[in-house]
């Protein structure tokens, strides 16, 4: 939250690559709230349960939110790409106007692509005794729990998670390939030494968020293992999470002045003057 209002707080950050890291924030943030706090009222609680709606609610968000942050991360990779690669064209072609319309447009698409899949889920008959075996709401611990043959939903989900899930890899890596090159060509070695760490440091996050849900989602089975889910689950729900303001935001010099030049502007505003 202080990343994403220091970036709208600041007119220097008013560019492209601050804007997609603005809305890279907001978005964890939604991410994060749809899982963490029913998951720790759950280890406080002894009564652990949640309606079908709310877990249904619960699975719709969570995987909106994944999707539309898996096209955000292929945004920001191409706008990487552009002005690394393409750095006298990359003001005319990435202006504020489009940064706006792109993600918007990974917002609307994130938030369409799990619908066929709720609606699937929502209709399967439950029976007996329907204890959850995953740290929250998912589609595959809910298919596991179905009275009822679950080969379609299986299939859907495959194709669903394919789809959003390798193709923004593979556009990820296309433009982090590209910005390699980029950057092997330049003469320095200081120069591509501090390129390459921080190409280096977004691949890492990128690596394990994209291994550890294509792992998981891109299946045709519902489950190899109870405990293996869930440590995937803690990856990519909680750490990549963690990770990437650290890794996108707070390693970027620019960034890290302009908030210290808030909280401290902020808070000599606010202090008591004295006699």
């Amino acid at each position: 939250m202080l990343i994403f209002l220091v970036i709208r707080l600041d007119t220097a950050l008013h560019k492209p690559m601050y804007q997609f890291i603005g809305v890279l924030s907001f978005l964890e943030l939604w991410y994060t709230a749809t899982t963490i706090p029913k998951m720790l009222a759950n280890l406080l609680s002894e009564k652990k349960t949640i309606s079908f709606a709310g877990c249904l609610l619960q699975t719709y968000f969570f995987h909106s939110l994944g999707a539309s942050e898996c096209y955000l991360l292929t945004a920001m990779a191409y706008d990487r790409y552009l002005a690394i690669c393409r750095p006298l064209h990359y003001p005319a072609i990435m202006s504020t106007t489009l940064c706006v319309k792109i993600a918007a447009g990974c917002w609307t698409c994130g938030f369409l692509c799990p619908i066929s899949e709720v609606v699937l889920v929502s209709q399967l008959p439950f029976c007996n005794y329907n204890e959850i075996q995953h740290i929250f709401c998912d589609f595959p611990p809910l298919l596991s729990l179905a009275c009822k043959d679950t080969s379609t939903n299986v299939l859907v989900d495959f194709a669903v998670n394919a789809f959003i899930i390798l193709i923004t890899f593979l556009f990820i890596m296309v433009s982090y390939g590209g910005i390699i090159g980029a950057v092997l060509k330049i003469k320095t070695a200081a120069g591509r030494k501090k390129a390459f760490s921080t190409c280096a440091s977004h691949l890492i996050v990128v690596l394990i968020f994209f291994g550890s849900i294509i792992f998981m989602y891109v299946r045709l089975k519902k489950s190899y293992s109870l405990t293996l889910d869930r440590t995937l689950a803690v990856v990519y729900s909680v750490l990549t999470p963690l990770a990437n303001p650290v890794i996108y935001s707070l390693r970027n010099q620019k960034l890290i002045t302009a908030i210290k030049r808030t909280i401290f502007w902020n808070g000599a505003r606010a202090s008591p003057i004295s006699h």
